[in-house]
């Protein structure tokens, strides 16, 4: 595990997008794994900015994103889908037919996840997998608790996800209290991770995740084990670690 110092968010964001940027020039036809909430913004920020000066081409990149709400129909201001069109898959070249998100109007949780793991399975696997860190150590909606061995899956969000995403929609009420999920053993099969982490209330559940023991209860923490981790974080969330 490797783990780079980031001076604050926006210095952050740039070393990550370097990171992923580099991956798209050495590997043009790459499948990226993507993320959203309010961390990974920067980054694509900075990607926008570097394609609109000709230094990246997305034409031949196909994406993979962790999870969607379930009962979220691709048009809700909210959506994952709506997220990334807006943040990046709208800026840049990226062909539409290459970007995958899971199905959030699937009401069938079986056929939902089987066919999201049909289509990781068909394009290769996923070369590099961007990550951000929930407060309870979840990576994607993997709540605490969550099997390493599962693939894609319907999850129940805990109340603190529930909370940290009140801010987004109009009331309580609206929050989603499901979601569909890419699993552990498919992030972990990915060949690269790349893990952004920024704020000072991350600081204690990333030294959880990186120097705790390894368990379920902190899902994050399964990332010891892959050979091949970047985190890159700010001084704020690293001033739990030496």
């Amino acid at each position: 595990m490797k783990i780079i110092r980031a001076k604050d968010y926006r210095d952050m964001s740039r070393k990550a997008a370097n990171i992923i940027s580099a991956q798209i020039i050495m590997k043009p036809d790459c499948v990226l794994g993507l993320a959203t909430g309010s961390t990974p913004v920067g980054a694509y920020e900075q990607l926008v900015e570097w394609y609109n000066k000709g230094d990246l081409d997305f034409a031949g990149v196909t994406t993979v994103n962790l999870d969607e709400y379930r009962g979220i129909a691709k048009e809700h201001p909210q959506s994952y889908y709506r997220f990334m069109q807006e943040k990046l898959f709208s800026k840049v070249n990226i062909r539409p037919e290459r970007t995958f998100i899971p199905d959030g109007m699937e009401a069938d949780a079986e056929k939902a996840c089987r066919a999201y793991n049909e289509i990781i399975e068909k394009i290769g696997g996923i070369d590099m997998q961007l990550l951000g860190l929930g407060h309870n150590g979840h990576i994607g909606f993997n709540e605490p608790g969550t099997a390493f061995e599962a693939q894609t899956h319907l999850v129940e969000l805990t109340e603190s996800t529930k909370k940290a995403n009140q801010r987004f929609f109009a009331s309580d009420e609206d929050v989603p209290h499901q979601a569909y999920t890419m699993g552990i053993k498919t992030i972990m099969q990915a060949k690269r991770i790349v893990v952004v982490v920024s704020g000072r209330d991350k600081a204690e559940i990333l030294k959880a995740a990186v120097e705790g023991p390894i368990s379920p209860a902190v899902q994050a923490s399964v990332l010891q084990l892959h050979n091949h981790v970047t985190i890159v974080a700010d001084e704020e969330a690293l001033s739990c670690l030496p």
